[in-house]
């Protein structure tokens, strides 16, 4: 029917417009403007007036944006408000069809924006309910316009239309023009498959549309109801390009508006249309190529040097901290080897953090195939993950301090001497992988940026952005095995070492005491104590010099394993209290968000968390305050007004 009604009036456009032949050239139908900074608005009409035939007059809402500014279509996107026009008080007028040009998409700060800027005109269907007679269009005009800010403006507008047949080719032309921007509808879209597939959780919407004609460069703009948003699309091509699939992550949803997806697609400036596509049981499977170019080799370069410099930072992070012991422990272990098990001990070093850079992306890739959300250092959300540091470290503090000596049975020494020297590297693969589990709740600078393009990306970009990090993380490794002579430069073994290993194992205490912190906002006082006190008794039962070993390995097992179950009974389950303070916090709400913004409001978005150091120092300078502890797994929100 809106098809139908759609063709009526662009045929109606062109009659107009070739009846200019005949018509006195006339200016057309204008009120006067309303005018701003951000935006230049007026009422106009083709026709200077109302003809002696035909109910049906064309018209538009003119808007001119200011440079920056940008207003909205029917559904905003994530934020953002649709221009609304209240028609009360008009003449002579039986109704006014609002039709709306194809939207352009905005992305900015990672949340998604449907509509226009520069100018724009949304062509007016005006009925009449006395054909003939004078008419008058009273508008009274609802709109959001955004820049760095966004600013609502309301205004009036009025329109006079008296007896007359004169027709204004330029504002036609103008009209039509943006009439030829509005989807097309109906049978004549070429379109002859269209299906949709939302998932249970409603966290994920696929749609696929077979097409007669190829698409070449195809964006998407889905309407789930008010208040529904959805992310940016993954636009895929196939069979020639006439097959277009695309995947959206929901990312609010308010099930009392919330309907099937009305889909409107555009293909470059000369193709749009809106389709309502039939509901699939399963989700539809992607086709192979994707419709967006793949990162050039110059980006793929450029993020691969930012991973790099992230992994290197990361050696002087404070987390690494404990990876710095074990490092210098190292050196100190190799000051009397030959160059050649130096060079290979690093490499082993090198080797491990690499290794576990490769085991993550590997992980993060099958997870990522399957659909579930990861990210950079979220093990250290886990409790159970975090008692199992604290007891690792705890092992390492106390052997650190003196307490206890790791040695094998003097028959295995005498073996592995008689093997020859250049083997047994197991311990350095191990402390460069271990260094790189630590260093996973570091963001450090250039980070960041790639790690989110890995896991935004295909698995040869997690794959390069994962071995860059790797490599800038054994950086130091590799140093000392390109420069195994380095090793000469450190001062002679002598009592300094036993001041150095104190230093050391106080560090290592250090490391534990911060994750027993984290523990507490993660699982509670509670957990977090338990774990402290048997990471205590494990390090004192193992630094007991006469403890018979029949009593001596029961306990360790205890201590060892017995987190493994206080942990999960112990972990609390009721949300962290925000601190109060100066601002006015809540719970984060997406959806929230886009609802305060869209009314001009400032929010600021506390996104952190207690293992994340990088992030309590950026706080703590943002703030000029002491960082208070937010909830760990989600950060609250705070809004207010501009």
């Amino acid at each position: 029917m809106l098809h139908n009604m759609l063709t009526t009036f662009r045929f109606v456009m062109v009659i107009a417009a070739a009846a200019l032949g005949t018509a006195p050239a006339v200016h057309a139908a204008s009120s006067q403007p309303y005018e701003s900074p951000a935006v230049t608005a007026r009422l106009i009409s083709a026709q200077d007036g109302v003809p002696d035939s035909g109910r049906t007059l064309s018209g538009g809402l003119d808007l001119d944006l200011g440079d920056g500014w940008k207003t909205y279509w029917r559904s905003p996107g994530e934020v953002g408000i649709s221009p609304s026009v209240d028609w009360a008080g008009s003449e002579n007028i039986a109704e006014v069809e609002f039709l709306w040009p194809a939207p352009e998409r905005f992305t900015a700060f990672g949340i998604e924006n449907f509509g226009y800027h520069g100018e724009v005109v949304f062509p007016l269907r005006i009925e009449l309910a006395r054909p003939g007679e004078p008419a008058k269009l009273e508008a009274q005009v609802s709109l959001l316009v955004c820049s760095d800010v966004c600013v609502p403006r309301d205004f009036h507008l009025s329109l006079d239309l008296p007896a007359s047949n004169g027709i204004d080719q330029p504002v036609a032309d103008r009209i039509a023009g943006f009439l030829a921007r509005v989807p097309a509808e109906g049978d004549g879209i070429g379109v002859d498959q269209a299906l949709f597939h939302l998932d249970n959780q409603t966290t994920a919407l696929t749609i696929s549309l077979r097409s007669a004609t190829p698409f070449k460069d195809p964006d998407v703009f889905p309407e789930l109801g008010a208040d529904n948003a959805l992310g940016k699309p993954d636009v895929r091509l196939g069979d020639g390009g006439r097959r277009m699939w695309a995947t959206l992550p929901v990312l609010s949803t308010d099930d009392a508006t919330l309907h099937d997806p009305v889909l409107t697609v555009t293909d470059g400036p000369d193709r749009a249309f809106t389709v309502t596509p039939d509901r699939a049981a399963e989700a539809p499977a992607p086709p192979f190529s994707i419709a967006t170019a793949a990162p050039g080799i110059e980006t793929l370069i450029w993020i691969a040097l930012v991973a790099f410099l992230g992994g290197l930072i990361l050696n002087v992070m404070p987390c690494v901290l404990p990876v710095l012991s074990i490092k210098l422990s190292t050196v100190m272990k190799h000051g009397e080897q030959d160059r050649r098990t130096v060079r290979a001990g690093f490499l082993a070093a090198a080797g491990g953090a690499l290794t576990f850079m490769w085991g993550l992306a590997l992980i993060l890739f099958l997870l990522q195939r399957a659909g579930v959300v990861v990210g950079w250092g979220l093990q250290f959300q886990n409790p159970l993950f975090l008692a199992a540091m604290v007891l690792l470290l705890s092992v390492f503090s106390a052997n650190m301090l003196g307490g206890f000596e790791f040695s094998l049975p003097s028959g295995l020494q005498t073996r592995l001497a008689n093997s020859g020297r250049g083997h047994g590297h197991a311990a350095d693969f191990l402390t460069g992988m271990f260094g790189a589990v630590m260093a996973t709740p570091c963001s450090a600078p250039f980070l960041g940026t790639a790690i989110a393009f890995a896991l935004a990306g295909r698995g040869i970009d997690i794959f390069i952005v994962f071995t860059s990090l790797g490599i800038g993380l054994a950086v130091p490794y590799l140093l000392v095995a390109a420069v195994p002579g380095a090793i000469s430069l450190l001062p002679k073994p002598g009592r300094w070492m036993v001041a150095l290993r104190f230093l050391l194992g106080g560090l290592l205490m250090a490391t534990v005491a911060w994750l027993l912190w984290v523990m507490a906002g993660v699982a509670g006082t509670a957990a977090a104590a338990a774990v402290g006190g048997l990471a205590l008794a494990l390090a004192v039962t193992l630094s007991v010099p006469r403890l018979p070993s029949a009593a001596r390995w029961p306990i360790v097992a205890a201590c060892a394993g017995l987190p493994l179950i206080a942990v999960p009974q112990l972990t609390k389950t009721e949300a962290t209290e925000v601190a109060v303070s100066s601002l006015s916090w809540m719970p984060f709400d997406r959806a929230e968000i886009a609802r305060r913004v869209s009314r001009g409001e400032v929010v600021f978005v506390d996104v952190t968390a207690d293992w994340c150091l990088t992030c309590k120092a950026n706080k703590l300078r943002g703030s000029g305050q002491p960082a208070s502890r937010p909830a760990p797994r989600h950060s609250p929100a705070q809004a207010t007004p501009a």
